[in-house]
């Protein structure tokens, strides 16, 4: 005899447990099949322990910098296997947390890996599953390069990067999206000499143009080596070394380093979920959704990496609830993604929301961009962190906020503000008369917005 539920989960990353418990609010029967570890990637491989990383290197970065702010120390040293410890630490506290919510929530959870059986039946192993409603939230893996296969020792993938037997050093990361430019940071602020090689023109490809060559200005500042408009060719192993080739404009280059860090993007983890003979749609390894997450096929539904960019956690969350909500015949808007903020955690850290300057131009707007420094805002430089920058744009004829672009000390905290403001609609008018606190560095936020009105006030 199947298993009865009303919604069938398989993944339990952030957006399948999301799903899973909103829809046991809703009064549901939820289950989640989980191939591997409860929070999937992002709590496990991915944001959360990368974050407890970053936290060491930024530590490692003040020690060596202790008489900026009136101390001394002698001997200064780390043991890597203990950072590493903390940050496996960290994650495997958040894992069982996810546990105890699904469990307090009274989601059944069964760990195997499932697939789709007919018409709202999933099989795991032996069991069978059935339910009306089916989500796909398997998420994606890292993407293997022709020539440059991750072999765990000498070519590394984010998972070897975030568990290193030793610290390297010397380091050359292959692409300059948020995983590459995170390890990269985090590599560099330990000690290791660090090259990235990115494809695009620049780093950071997806944010404002602006903020992406203020990041690289501050990344190559601080002895990180930049080689855009460059492709990684071919890799020669020694015994604890390889040696990369790097075709630059149609010029070659060798670098020699301890380890590689291939991070060129993602694919979603389609394969093995009995897609074939039902009508979803995979296009280039993301399954085809439409505003409300549905697939082509009635009552299944695919949210978060494996149904395509932007490949946030925060994102794949809001879809599950979204998704679940909609299933319950609740009143939901589709999502906008132009209003999901992205975060990129290296130091000085970059944030966003909205469109670039040049993507609100490409679609007809009449654009108001505003500025301001850190280096005019008293927090900051008390924190002894006067390098940073947020930018503004603004529709110049509604004053819709179009747009907000950062990068400096703890943006990825104050991003959010501007996408409240761009959730609720607001205008140049309603940010210029919000009171900001001070001193904090976000009066930063509120001076770009007087800027683009020519009325900043501290610079």
């Amino acid at each position: 005899m199947a298993d009865q539920f009303d919604l069938i989960v398989i993944g339990g990353g952030p957006g399948g447990y999301v799903a899973a418990i909103r829809a046991a609010q809703l009064g549901m029967k939820a289950v989640v099949v989980e191939r591997e570890n409860l929070g999937g990637i992002c709590l496990n491989w991915g944001c959360i322990p990368t974050k407890a990383l970053l936290r060491s290197s930024e530590i490692n970065h003040l020690l060596h910098n202790l008489g900026e702010f009136g101390f001394a120390a002698d001997n200064i040293r780390f043991d890597m296997a203990a950072v590493v410890k903390r940050s496996r630490g960290v994650a495997k506290q958040l894992s069982s947390g996810v546990s105890h919510l699904l469990k307090k929530n009274k989601v059944q959870v069964i760990m195997g890996s499932a697939k789709l059986a007919g018409k709202g039946t999933v099989t795991v192993g032996d069991k069978t599953l059935t339910a009306p409603h089916i989500i796909l939230a398997t998420g994606a893996r890292a993407r293997q390069l022709p020539g440059l296969e991750v072999d765990g020792k000498l070519i590394w993938s984010y998972r070897e990067a975030m568990v290193p037997p030793s610290m390297p050093k010397s380091l050359l990361v292959i692409g300059s999206g948020a995983i590459g430019i995170e390890f990269a940071s985090f590599f560099l602020n330990m000690g290791a000499q660090v090259t990235v090689v990115e494809v695009m023109d620049r780093i950071l490809p997806v944010e404002d143009q602006e903020i992406s060559a203020f990041a690289r200005k501050a990344l190559e500042k601080q002895g990180m080596k930049i080689i855009t408009g460059a492709k990684v060719t071919a890799a020669k192993k020694g015994a604890d070394s390889v040696t990369a080739t790097i075709d630059v404009g149609g010029k070659t280059q060798e670098i020699t380093v301890d380890r590689i860090i291939s991070a060129a993007g993602i694919v979603g983890n389609v394969e093995d979920l009995g897609l074939e003979g039902t009508k979803v749609v995979v296009d280039r390894t993301h399954v085809v959704i439409d505003g409300f997450c549905r697939t082509g096929e009635p009552g299944v539904y695919a949210i978060g990496d494996i149904a395509g960019a932007p490949w946030l956690a925060h994102k794949a969350s809001h879809e599950g609830v979204m998704c679940v909500e909609k299933i319950a015949g609740l009143d939901v808007h589709p999502i906008d993604w132009t209003n999901i903020p992205g975060c990129t955690y290296c130091r000085p850290q970059v944030a966003s929301v909205g469109l670039t300057e040049a993507r609100a131009k490409e679609l007809g707007h009449e654009v108001r961009v505003g500025r301001f420094p850190f280096i005019g805002n008293g927090k900051a430089i008390a924190m002894g962190e006067p390098e940073g920058i947020v930018k503004v744009v603004f529709d110049a004829k509604t004053g819709e906020l179009l747009g907000a672009h950062m990068c400096g000390a703890e943006v990825t905290e104050m991003i959010q503000g501007y996408a409240i403001a761009r959730t609720l609609e607001t205008t140049e008018t309603d940010l210029m008369h919000t009171v900001f606190p001070h001193p904090t560095v976000s009066e930063t936020m509120h001076e770009a917005v007087l800027d683009a009105y020519g009325r900043a006030i501290h610079f």
